[in-house]
């Protein structure tokens, strides 16, 4: 677990104590980045993601909530707050960090949805823990909780071809057969997530890894 010291309120209580002995909370984020001229491009699958996750589960409308957009849904005992870091992909972490210590969370009530050019359009992969590998919103991520001991959804949208860049890669729009395939990603990483939240990590390992 993250030793987060919890942050006191106006009434003086941390947030623990205010929360009483309600039951366990999890932080979904879905990384990307904000804007309208991002909003379909590769790099915010994770916002898609949650998105298609947040219909799944019914969540309430989007709010503004601590720097970030905010759904909440009631997953079987536990509260589960859908989130979308507003504070551009490369400092995901700066809110990531901030609900974890303000709602006092384990890293394993952590999970994160993202983009990642090292899998196939079309595939995901769910794991239980690991690294940044080469994505920015997840080293800025473990930057900040000092380690990667909580689950995340990670979403194939390939590498570019050829000489292509890199960044106009993962900043732009997929057409034709890749979209259909980036489609692909969003929904069964929406599904992974929902069966990772209800399940387990293993459930969900075994319905989409390999897929």
């Amino acid at each position: 677990s993250v030793a987060f010291v919890p942050r006191q309120s106006r009434n003086g209580r941390t947030t623990e104590e205010n929360r009483g002995n309600s039951n366990k909370m999890k932080l979904v984020f879905g990384l990307g980045n904000p804007g309208d001229k991002y909003a379909k491009t590769r790099h915010n699958a994770g916002f898609l993601a949650l998105d298609e996750l947040g219909a799944l589960l019914n969540a309430t409308p989007e709010k503004k909530q601590r720097g970030a957009v905010v759904r909440q849904v009631q997953c079987g005992l536990e509260k589960v707050l859908l989130i979308k870091p507003q504070t551009f992909m490369n400092n995901s972490g700066e809110c990531v960090m901030d609900f974890a210590a303000y709602y006092k969370v384990s890293l394993e009530d952590i999970v994160v949805l993202y983009d990642d050019i090292d899998l196939p359009a079309g595939v995901i992969r769910v794991r239980g823990k690991g690294g940044a590998g080469t994505h920015n919103g997840m080293r800025s991520i473990l930057s900040h909780l000092g380690e990667g001991g909580f689950p995340r959804v990670r979403l194939g949208v390939g590498a570019p071809p050829g000489k292509w860049d890199l960044v106009d890669f993962v900043l732009g729009v997929p057409k034709g057969e890749d979209a259909l395939l980036f489609q692909r990603s969003i929904e069964h990483g929406a599904q992974a997530a929902k069966l990772l939240l209800t399940e387990g990590v293993e459930a969900a390992q075994r319905a989409y890894n390999g897929v």
